[in-house]
């Protein structure tokens, strides 16, 4: 059954569990390095490997990360929370427990309001709590999943790393546009959270990640269905198509007359499609208790206000002023929040491009590229002070927009700086009158009809010819110095 099959029949329902790493210096309950990318095992030490006797120190810092997010999402903050003991078998958890928050979470109750095709969707937040994030596993096998893997290998690294859970109540009402509310949320979480400076956000990192809970009930019933949990998605697209395919597929199984089984799934980015893990497990199960070695949280009340204080300016806010400052249609402007690109035009821009120039880069040719990679836009290997140095030489007349294309591929290869691709590649503009007036006459030579129409008048039909000459020079010519060249010898 396709989308708009299944949105005749049933009603989809969302629940967003978003997983935030913050930046901390060291790791939640202990000294160890919060650091990506070091060598596996090296950032560990006794608590956070939970070895007998070892006793946890909650990190301030993270507590302090915890409030200003839960302030900035609209949440009441608790004056007084616990962390308690979440029991399970972890195999990248060696205590075989994760220190998080159950009953008594830090903040509660907020909402945040996304903005899909013009159309405002207030997500309503539930909880934001602290836990701390559980080792890597690396399966060795063609499929990269536990399944038909000949062996696993464990980095505890990340075990203890700082996380915040933001859990949204049931999204209802969405209708058609699920999948897109479901993906603007998440966006705007990554860019709150980046102004906040408590995580790099950085999706294809596991520095922000979703959990996608998805159910459908029949059209009008106003009930839930039975949710599935697909885990652990990493970018903004990703969440869009699990979102999509979970509804197609669930109304394909009810309309079958089977029972949709609450169970976590696995999205697979190649195919778009979501596939079984293991049977969804309920609170009960994780046989909560608070967690005895830990004193309960309990912010004062003038410490709360000191930290709202702090709080960047509201995402709506800061995207109502950018466009007006950058003189986009909303249409435009649009196009830069879907694309993900708002921090690396506004960086761009800042670095001395254009707005329209920096929008041009970003949301068609760097967005294209991203995509065909598979990654995030801000994962290519090209910075916003990079992508205004290009748009520099096509206004210095170094480059044609074309080479500029040119030098875009030899910074994403590593090559160097814009300036220094154009030198090693030879890409400079060609704007000597006697190498291009050589060419304008061969290519005058071989088209006398075109000449002719020219010589008579019409003066649009030198376009014909220009693109003949720039194919010539292998798009190194100064277009406006050959029209000019033609337009003089055709007189």
């Amino acid at each position: 059954m396709d989308f708009e099959d299944a949105l005749d029949q049933f009603d989809p329902a969302l629940g967003l569990e978003v997983h935030v790493e913050l930046n901390t210096a060291t790791k939640m309950f202990c000294g160890c390095a919060n650091a990506f990318g070091a060598e596996p095992n090296t950032n560990t030490c006794p608590v956070c490997l939970g070895l007998p006797g070892s006793l946890p120190n909650i990190n301030g810092k993270a507590v302090e990360s915890a409030i200003r997010l839960g302030l900035a999402l609209n949440c009441q903050i608790a004056p007084y929370s616990r962390m308690a003991r979440k029991n399970y078998f972890y195999p990248d958890m060696t205590k075989n427990f994760q220190t998080s928050q159950y009953d008594e979470p830090i903040c509660h109750d907020g909402y945040v309001d996304v903005e899909v095709d013009g159309e405002t969707f207030r997500v309503e937040i539930e909880r934001a709590h602290m836990e701390e994030d559980a080792g890597k596993s690396t399966h060795a096998g063609s499929t990269g999943r536990l399944q038909g893997s000949e062996y696993s290998l464990l980095d505890y690294n990340r075990a203890g790393v700082p996380l915040i859970e933001i859990v949204t109540k049931p999204v209802i009402g969405a209708g058609a546009k699920a999948p897109q509310v479901a993906s603007a949320y998440v966006a705007h979480l990554r860019e709150l959270v980046k102004a906040l400076g408590i995580s790099e956000a950085r999706m294809e990192r596991g520095n922000l990640r979703c959990d996608a809970n998805v159910s459908i009930a029949p059209k009008g019933s106003h009930a839930l269905g039975t949710r599935t949990e697909t885990k652990n998605v990493n970018s903004l697209r990703s969440i869009e198509r699990a979102v999509r395919f979970e509804i197609e597929r669930q109304a394909d199984v009810l309309a079958d007359g089977g029972s949709v089984v609450q169970e976590t799934r696995h999205f697979d980015e190649s195919s778009g499609t979501t596939s079984p893990g293991r049977p969804k497990s309920d609170a009960d199960d994780y046989r909560y208790f608070a967690e005895p070695d830990l004193l309960p949280i309990a912010p004062s009340p003038e410490w709360i206000e000191e930290l709202r204080a702090t709080l960047p300016e509201p995402p709506a806010e800061r995207r109502a002023r950018l466009q007006e400052a950058w003189g986009f249609t909303d249409i435009d402007f649009r196009s830069i929040v879907a694309a993900g690109a708002l921090d690396l035009v506004d960086a761009t821009v800042a670095a001395g491009a254009k707005p329209a120039h920096a929008r041009k880069w970003w949301v068609s040719e760097l967005a294209r590229r991203a995509n065909e990679a598979g990654v995030e836009l801000d994962a290519l290997a090209i910075t916003p002070a990079q992508v205004a140095g290009v748009q520099r030489l096509v206004d210095e007349g170094v480059v044609t927009d074309k080479l500029a294309r040119d030098v875009i591929d030899g910074v994403l290869a590593g090559e160097g700086e814009p300036q220094e691709v154009v030198e090693a590649r030879g890409l400079v503009v060609v704007s000597d009158t006697g190498a291009l007036s050589a060419a304008v006459d061969k290519v005058i030579e071989a088209n006398p009809d075109v000449a002719e129409k020219i010589r008579g008048g019409k003066v649009q039909a030198a376009g014909a010819l220009i693109g003949q000459i720039m194919k010539e020079m292998k798009g190194q010519a100064d277009a406006a110095k050959v029209r000019e060249l033609i337009l003089e010898k055709l007189a």
